[in-house]
């Protein structure tokens, strides 16, 4: 790798950042008129990217404390490939007969203060108590301090819930996103008004905007399914759980009152655009710790990090 300039390697970790490596050679010589070997431009993208991710403090720009910063946390699996020998055979085998395939969940957060556009993002394939912290820095980073309102939404994972808990305290607030609601509301209510689901639909969502919860799970109680109904059949049941079992958690007056957002988009975007758009490519399955330096590599140039890491790399 040290045959490779620092120019040469930071090209080369900008084309690989967002492009399949076999395709990184089309670049270079679209551009540069120059080829690499496509084992080079892994390797290359790959040590940067671990480079990355060991790095503990980044310089950060000053921002203005902020009364309300926006937290949000999300989960999306990636592809993961692990290879190992097999039981009675010796070191010299080659490990790449033998392989597993699975998906292992990447937890990604972001926060900006609101009004602000521009979000500072962090991700982790460890656990959730790291996914927590990394949030609370995210928050940290976007001007909160500890007077800071802090409005998170989620899509109802019992583990986002309790890290926005533990990490904010009474300043914190979660609420569930309204839309992933409505999706059961919108379930529920072929059961419960199959002539008119639409009308019926709409009186919840508006209930449920107006924090009216009670009211809506009094509309679902008549049409609860029997109980020894299958899960699957039950969608009325499901929904009056949902509901019930986060009464804390749907207060979307106050949410909107404030104007704050109540869904959960921007956490689900921005999975596109750090994590699936070069992790998830067709035909790609990474080994673990290729595929943290890759979120490291993408999470760093998200938060405008990339021209401090190539000075200091110099």
């Amino acid at each position: 790798m040290h045959s490779y300039s620092r120019v040469l390697q930071r090209i080369i970790c900008d084309f690989g950042a967002d492009h399949a490596f076999g395709k990184v050679n089309q670049k270079l010589q679209e551009h540069y008129g120059i080829m690499v070997p496509t084992s080079s431009a892994c390797r290359i993208t790959e040590y940067h990217g671990h480079q990355i991710g060991a790095r503990k403090e980044w310089r950060c720009a000053s921002v203005p404390k902020a009364e309300i910063v926006i937290g949000e946390s999300d989960g999306s699996m990636l592809p993961l490939v692990e290879t190992y020998l097999p039981e009675g055979v010796g070191v010299s085998h080659d490990r790449r007969k033998n392989k597993r395939l699975f998906w292992k969940e990447a937890r990604l957060s972001l926060a900006h203060a609101k009004n602000s556009v521009t979000p500072y993002v962090a991700a982790t394939m460890e656990s959730v108590k790291e996914a927590g912290e990394q949030l609370m820095s995210c928050v940290q980073r976007a001007g909160a301090d500890e007077k800071t309102q802090v409005h998170c939404v989620g899509d109802g994972a019992p583990w986002i819930a309790h890290q926005v808990e533990e990490q904010f305290g009474a300043r914190g607030t979660y609420l569930i996103d309204f839309y992933h609601l409505c999706e059961y509301m919108a379930k529920a209510a072929e059961s419960c008004a199959p002539n008119d689901k639409a009308t019926w639909l709409e009186k919840q969502k508006e209930r449920m905007k107006q924090s009216q919860h009670q009211k809506v799970l009094l509309a679902l109680r008549p049409y609860l399914e029997l109980a020894e109904t299958e899960e699957a059949q039950a969608p009325v049941r499901a929904c009056y759980r949902y509901i019930s079992n986060r009464p804390l958690q749907l207060d979307y007056k106050r949410a909107q009152e404030q104007e704050l957002p109540i869904g959960s988009g921007e956490i689900e975007s921005a999975h596109r655009y750090v994590l699936q758009e070069r992790l998830k490519i067709a035909g790609a399955w990474w080994d673990s710790q290729n595929a943290k330096d890759m979120i490291a590599l993408r999470v760093c140039r998200v938060n405008q990090h990339w021209d401090e890491y190539w000075k200091q790399a110099a």
